[in-house]
């Protein structure tokens, strides 16, 4: 079963609300929105995944609650976690939401996965 936390989640949908393109899917074990198609912020249950411009991401870890995205013992380049706690006011939570958002452009699509009719 996948759980995020509806809270945090509701808290990004606001900050979201303005962008014409944007879509919700469950995965990695949590609640992620898409971005012009392309992954952006996700929600798990007591912290946010963003992906965020990786010549940011050095200077960005040195910050309170904010830790590299691991997958495996892989480090995911441009990637992070930031912890719940430090999200509590309006203004810190708009900060990293809007990290990842000025990213977006920038960012590389997934290739779409072409299903077969076999």
């Amino acid at each position: 079963m996948i759980k995020y936390n509806e809270t945090l989640a509701d808290r990004v949908r606001e900050l979201l609300m303005h962008l014409e393109k944007v879509e919700e899917k469950l995965m990695f074990s949590g609640l992620v929105f898409m971005v012009n198609d392309k992954m952006c912020i996700g929600v798990k249950q007591h912290e946010l995944m963003l992906r965020i411009n990786p010549e940011q991401e050095e200077e960005l870890v040195e910050k309170n609650g904010c830790t590299q995205m691991v997958h495996g013992k892989i480090i995911m380049k441009g990637y992070v976690f930031v912890e719940e706690e430090v999200l509590q006011s309006h203004r810190e939570l708009n900060y990293w939401v809007k990290l990842a958002l000025d990213f977006n452009p920038l960012a590389k699509a997934s290739k779409r996965k072409i299903k077969s009719d076999k």
